[in-house]
């Protein structure tokens, strides 16, 4: 059975593609959970404009490959609720940035 522990583990990988930190590091994931066969996330981007969406999903996607989840079964939820600030990374993210 895949755990929310395992999912965090895989998305600590996909990295934001102009900063590379880790979109876990960078406190864009705001929820994991399952329901029935699905596994939801929701996250949020650094900025609204952001055109980088397409290319984070399609890596998220790809890591829980090797945690047998399948493509279908994934719910991936773009939010801006709240807005992403630097208050949201981790100290290891906030080390990376010199913060």
């Amino acid at each position: 059975m895949v755990s929310k522990k395992k999912v965090i583990k895989k998305l600590e990988t996909v990295m934001d593609p102009e900063l590379h930190i880790s979109i876990v590091d960078l406190g864009l994931i705001y929820k994991v959970t399952f329901t029935r066969k699905k596994l939801n996330i929701v996250m949020t981007l650094t900025t609204i404009g952001c055109p980088l969406f397409g290319t984070i999903e399609t890596e998220i996607k790809e890591v829980l490959k090797d945690l047998k989840i399948a493509e279908k079964n994934i719910n991936l939820e773009l939010t801006f609720e709240p807005p992403w600030d630097m208050e949201r990374m981790s100290p290891r993210g906030r080390a990376m940035l010199g913060i």
